[in-house]
């Protein structure tokens, strides 16, 4: 084998990221040890995300099988070369690792191919899998596919300095002409030397000028902005050219607050959409709500109530026609409270629909929630990527940071970085301090 072909040993979490992960390697060596097929096996009858993936991954790699043999090697459409292997050590394992355990196994296998003189680099999500297999001299990597440096991520605002004859034309006449290249739906920040309030406005990319973001006259279902950070989401969530729109923030910045504010102003006051659907991801993704009791509201009911206790709250503030408490406002089917799991397959037209805690789904899992979307249907995404349970995202490869860069510059997508705290000094000194 040429010296420069990499081998490339793939981690089961990789096709539970990605079923079709292999693909992402051209040109180079791909092995997946047996025990990684061995994971897929006890993973396939899960009826969650992770099932589907492994069944995804099986099909994918049988496929590929009648190519070829998999133990000598099998050509791919993008140049790699696919192979099988099992570990053949039958003395005691590198470093002492346990034989029993099938993620030692696989990094075992890594061992042995290395050893062949193989330019070896095992890639996994798995972080300790990492660190053991780097402690056994292996090069150890994770799967950099569909991930996002989370410190340049888009913020969607920016802050310019302008003459003051440029502010005082926006106030006048609502637009002025704008020639740097800008995002579709950014905003902009106008700041002038002598002018104690900067403007809002928000770039429109078809005129190629900058619209003014005027203030709220009114409340929005009670809920009033608190900062410009809070006014550029509540702009984007009541606009119905943009149907698809991600709040990204730490904890006490409105996110989901604003998002269930607008969805219910659309549906109650402007009847623009059917209803509010709201979901949040029973972590892991699509996992089964079974083992909790009561009917699938009262399961629910555990996961959703940070959604009920902003819904009470926006109750307490604004009264909607014929609804006096947040069961007679579910009951007017108004708004509806789905799990994730239930959303696959389905189309979804005509509704305002609300996920909560994105940053806990893959790139994999959040195509599957955006392409639910039917006609007149707008979307809207929050999350929080520094406060991940999943243990194989982290916020750079979780599915919302991955969806604001995919999406940034597409006319349908407007996105708000919410960085300031308004649930009380408290919750603010706790987001920055713990």
């Amino acid at each position: 084998m040429s010296g420069n072909v990499k081998t490339f040993v793939i981690d089961t979490n990789v096709f539970i990221h990605k079923s079709d992960a292999v693909l992402s390697f051209r040109d180079n060596e791909i092995v997946i040890p047996l025990g990684v097929l061995e994971e897929l096996d006890n993973l396939k009858a899960y009826s969650d995300e992770r099932g589907r993936n492994a069944r995804h991954a099986i099909r994918f790699i049988d496929e590929a099988a009648r190519g070829g043999d998999l133990n000598t090697g099998v050509k791919l459409e993008n140049g790699s070369i696919l192979k099988v292997a099992v570990s053949f050590n039958k003395g005691s394992m590198a470093g002492g690792l346990k034989r029993d355990k099938i993620d030692n196994q696989i990094i075992q296998t890594a061992l042995d191919l290395q050893k062949e003189g193989r330019r070896v680099f095992f890639v996994s999500k798995d972080i300790n899998a990492r660190v053991k297999a780097q402690s056994l001299g292996l090069k150890a990597v994770d799967y950099e596919k569909q991930k996002v440096n989370i410190t340049d991520l888009y913020m969607g605002y920016r802050e310019v300095q302008v003459s003051g004859e440029t502010c005082r034309s926006l106030e006048a006449v609502g637009t002025v002409p704008w020639n740097e290249d800008l995002v579709p739906n950014e905003f902009v920040i106008l700041k002038s030397k002598g002018m104690q309030n900067p403007i809002l406005s928000r770039y429109d990319a078809e005129t190629r000028q900058l619209d003014m973001v005027k203030e709220f006259s009114e409340s929005i279902c009670g809920i009033k902005p608190f900062n410009q950070q809070q006014q550029m989401a509540l702009n984007i969530l009541l606009d119905d050219s943009i149907s698809l729109v991600t709040l990204v923030g730490k904890a006490g910045t409105g996110k989901t607050l604003l998002a269930l504010a607008a969805g219910l102003h659309r549906v109650f006051h402007d009847n623009k959409f059917s209803r509010v659907l709201v979901s949040r991801p029973v972590i892991p993704f699509g996992k089964d709500i079974g083992y909790l009791p009561g009917d699938k509201e009262e399961k629910l009911s555990h996961w959703m109530q940070p959604i009920f206790d902003n819904l009470e709250y926006i109750l307490s503030v604004h009264k909607f026609p014929g609804v006096k408490d947040k069961g007679a406002m579910i009951q007017t089917d108004k708004i509806y409270i789905e799990a994730l799991t239930y959303m696959r397959g389905r189309s979804l037209p005509g509704q305002y629909i609300i996920i909560d805690e994105v940053q806990n789904l893959s790139p994999n899992e959040i195509k599957t929630v955006v392409s639910r979307a039917g006609k007149g249907t707008k979307i809207v995404l929050t999350g929080d990527p520094y406060q991940i349970d999943s243990p194989y995202l982290d916020s750079n490869s979780n599915g919302l940071t991955y969806l604001v860069e995919a999406f940034r510059g597409q006319r349908v997508f407007g996105h708000v970085l919410l960085e300031k705290s308004e649930r009380s000094e408290l919750s603010e000194l706790a987001a920055e301090l713990l």
